[in-house]
């Protein structure tokens, strides 16, 4: 009988190539079925989930020309669905070019005696410096940017830490996404102030949504003009053919009397805190968003989500379940004034 015996360097080389050809077991847990980051540097980071992009922090920053500028003058999220191939949030241009994704900004900013519009961004700008830190493994992802917020002369007005952490959801939702944002006035005391249509913390749906949004507050009798310090607020929304569904919570930790924008037929909701920051202070802002792919999950479900961001034990709320207002025809605006100005 033949028998080939295989030198001990022969041996070696073998166990050596089998190594490099398969990945070690992290890795490949990794790749398979947990978060990662890619980035695109300059430009923007992925949290992919199994290979598929789940969320797309945009956070370039060019003022070479007004274009660029317009396009770049502030850091937002978007947000994809489970498949990562449809984006579910709007970006740069189309109705409002300055919603975009999952957003932070008030109208009215009060700094060093003058007002500055940090929602619309006609000067000022929030300036991506660097990532604070980056985790992923196989349960969740968490990213912190540093985020400087600049008023109309250049001037730094707030210093801002901005962390994103997702992880996946049970059914019927897909992911849970926490925001906290670590607001520091290092130079002038200050005040975030505006109006709940353009001022917080919102979502804006892509621009293709369709115009027939269902809102949901957590709240008996709901009044959503009037309302404060609602502890959750859901949107029901169709795109591309599909129905999806967004909540987004607010901590208790976050300021009283907090009014929302939960009722444009474009989609855009969110909550408005209005606040003062003291020279050298800070202000810790925390919300939640469950995102879903069909409709609105149930009230004792978004509850149960709620309670364990809050670290609360309410009883699940009466909701109120409303359309979309519809915005008035601008043809018929029109129509009107020109009617009165022929009386003239």
């Amino acid at each position: 009988m033949n028998t080939t015996r295989l030198r001990p360097t022969t041996i070696a080389t073998l166990l050596a190539s089998a190594l490099l050809l398969s990945p070690a077991p992290s890795a490949l847990a990794q790749t398979a079925d947990g978060f990662e980051f890619k980035d695109t540097p300059g430009r923007h980071l992925d949290v992919v989930l199994s290979g598929k992009p789940l969320l797309r922090f945009m956070y370039a920053f060019d003022e070479s020309t007004p274009e660029k500028r317009l396009e770049t003058y502030k850091p937002y999220l978007h947000v994809f669905d489970p498949s990562g191939e449809l984006l579910l949030t709007k970006g740069v241009g189309g109705t409002f070019t300055h919603h975009r994704g999952i957003f932070i900004g008030w109208n009215k900013v009060s700094f060093a005696g003058a007002v500055h519009d940090l929602w619309h961004m006609p000067k000022g700008a929030q300036i991506h410096q660097k990532f604070s830190s980056q985790k992923a493994d196989a349960k969740q992802a968490e990213f912190t940017a540093n985020v400087h917020w600049k008023d109309n002369t250049g001037q730094l007005a707030l210093d801002e830490e901005r962390t994103f952490r997702v992880r996946r959801a049970e059914a019927p939702a897909y992911a849970v996404l926490d925001f906290t944002s670590t607001l520091r006035s290092p130079n002038s005391d200050i005040v975030l102030d505006g109006d709940p249509e353009h001022a917080g913390i919102h979502f804006r749906p892509a621009e293709e949504v369709e115009r027939s949004p269902v809102y949901t507050y957590s709240q008996a009798d709901a009044a959503p003009h009037k309302d404060t310090d609602y502890a959750w607020v859901g949107e029901q929304f169709k795109l591309a053919g599909r129905t999806f569904s967004v909540v987004e919570m607010s901590h208790p930790s976050n300021p009283k009397g907090t009014r929302w924008s939960a009722y444009r037929d474009y989609g855009r909701f969110g909550a408005f805190p209005v606040a003062k920051i003291e020279k050298g202070g800070t202000l810790v802002l925390q919300y939640r968003f469950l995102l879903a792919e069909g409709a609105m999950p149930a009230a004792d479900f978004i509850n149960k989500s709620y309670n364990d961001f809050a670290g609360a034990s309410t009883p699940t709320p009466k909701v109120t379940v409303l359309p979309a207002e519809k915005s008035a025809p601008a043809k018929k605006a029109d129509a009107k004034k020109k009617s009165g100005d022929a009386k003239k």
